[in-house]
């Protein structure tokens, strides 16, 4: 066994061969401790998601967030145009009408949580992102078939090269393959 260059290290990614296998060893690494690890498959695996520790996600309160501001804006902007810039009097209604600032608050509403939503997915998932460092896998595309791949981040508070080796490994893998940068 070679020495590993932690210097351009990614991480260490373990293959298998069964949705099994590698929902199993996600446990393990949930267990162990580690934060930072990733599973790569070709269809959805039941559980996997939550072995690996990604229970909650931040897009809810940032569409939220977006659809205050868009309500925000558009009360405020008919606010402005209706009271303090081009104040008419028809028929007797205040300038201040809010009853009828309601559609527009609302649609402006759903138009930044739409695009709130979009945007922050993308950048929760680190999108776009065209190259990942486990294309440099030899056996990545096999992951597009009939092979599943666990990742541990060389990032992760507790990992150490040689001891998550050796962790993966105890998974009975059918390799552990260092990822480069």
């Amino acid at each position: 066994m070679a020495a590993l260059n932690v210097k351009n290290l990614y991480g260490l990614a373990a293959e298998f061969n069964t949705p099994e296998a590698v929902l199993a060893a996600a446990k393990q690494v949930g267990l162990a401790g580690y934060k930072r690890a990733d599973a790569f498959s070709s269809f959805p695996v039941e559980g996997l998601a939550e072995a690996l520790g990604m229970h909650r996600t931040r897009v809810p309160m940032i569409v939220l967030i977006g659809a205050f501001c868009g309500a925000c804006s558009g009360f405020f902007m008919l606010w402005y145009a209706n009271v303090l810039s081009w104040r008419w009097n028809i028929g007797g209604r205040p300038p201040n009408s809010w009853e009828a600032f309601i559609p527009i608050t609302f649609e402006l509403g759903v138009l930044f949580a739409s695009l709130a939503a979009v945007f922050g997915m993308m950048a929760l998932n680190g999108l776009p992102m065209p190259y990942h460092p486990m294309f440099n896998l030899a056996n990545f595309d096999l992951s597009n078939g009939d092979r599943f791949f666990l990742l541990i981040e060389a990032a992760d508070p507790g990992f150490d090269a040689e001891k998550t080796r050796q962790f993966l490994e105890s998974l009975e893998p059918v390799a552990v393959t260092e990822v480069p940068r």
